[in-house]
């Protein structure tokens, strides 16, 4: 079992709805289709029963089964998933600044939140020029080595980041991926000025700028970044743009006041 299920089975609650959502999570992040001796070896649960929930996922149709017996995700998450997509209020509130900095910028735009030791994408427009990466929307990133991510650890209380960061395990994408000590220094240095840098860190030819947003309460914290090739997006030109990334966090922020405050 990889390290995103680990941290999805330990921790959770172990009913019935518990187990179910750790089966969903363990097939839609597969690579591809599991059997169920697969998906067995990976679950503590016993065949008969693990039987049963995947016959209840299906009939659901969150999960789907081809004629070879390997699971799949099922089009029911997209439609659930697509729902929630369009009435996240939050997105909403951010989605007209977000397509104001890609007209700025003409690079990718990204609107992300944290999720644990993740940043999970809820928005994303792309450049005039659209490049192959990772980020899509509904997809995680690691916190450590994105811009987003690292904007959104600087807002939280020192005791906070030391707990997510000691429980990180840092892999190395590049060259460039943070270790423990010297994500802690990046830390440091954007608290004091209010832009995060993903310096091909996650993605080799990869560069981005971000901002982090969050909530009076702390509710919800997450940033805005501009996202580009590294021959185009120099550090230079990163630095250009740490003013009007800022700006769309800012205002984005105070949209998030006036929309997403108490209702009365």
């Amino acid at each position: 079992m990889n390290a995103r299920n680990e941290a999805t089975s330990e921790g959770r609650d172990t009913g019935t709805l518990g187990k179910l959502m750790i089966l969903l999570d363990l097939v839609t992040h597969a690579e591809g289709p599991m059997r169920f001796t697969d998906i067995l070896a990976l679950t503590d649960q016993p065949r008969g029963t693990l039987h049963r929930q995947l016959s209840h996922l299906v009939q659901e149709g969150m999960l789907e089964i081809d004629g070879d017996g390997r699971y799949s995700p099922g089009l029911r998450l997209l439609d659930l998933a697509s729902s929630s997509w369009a009435k996240n209020e939050f997105r909403l509130v951010a989605e007209p600044h977000l397509n104001t900095l890609q007209r700025l910028t003409g690079e990718t735009v990204h609107l992300g939140v944290l999720r644990g030791t993740s940043i999970i994408y809820l928005d994303k427009v792309e450049g005039r020029q659209s490049v192959r990466m990772f980020s899509q929307i509904g997809n995680a990133s690691p916190v450590y080595c994105t811009g987003v991510g690292k904007a959104a650890l600087s807002i939280l209380p020192e005791e906070r980041v030391t707990e997510i960061v000691g429980g990180l395990a840092f892999q190395k994408f590049t060259a460039n991926t943070h270790t423990r000590e010297s994500l802690l220094v990046e830390i440091a240095d954007i608290r004091s000025g209010g832009c995060a840098f993903d310096r091909e860190e996650h993605e080799v030819g990869i560069r981005c700028v971000a901002a982090p947003i969050w909530s009076e309460d702390l509710s919800l914290i997450g940033g805005v970044s501009v996202t580009g090739p590294a021959y185009r997006l120099t550090m230079e030109r990163l630095a250009e743009w740490e003013a009007p990334v800022r700006e769309a966090a800012k205002r984005i922020m105070t949209g998030m006041r006036i929309g997403l405050g108490p209702r009365r």
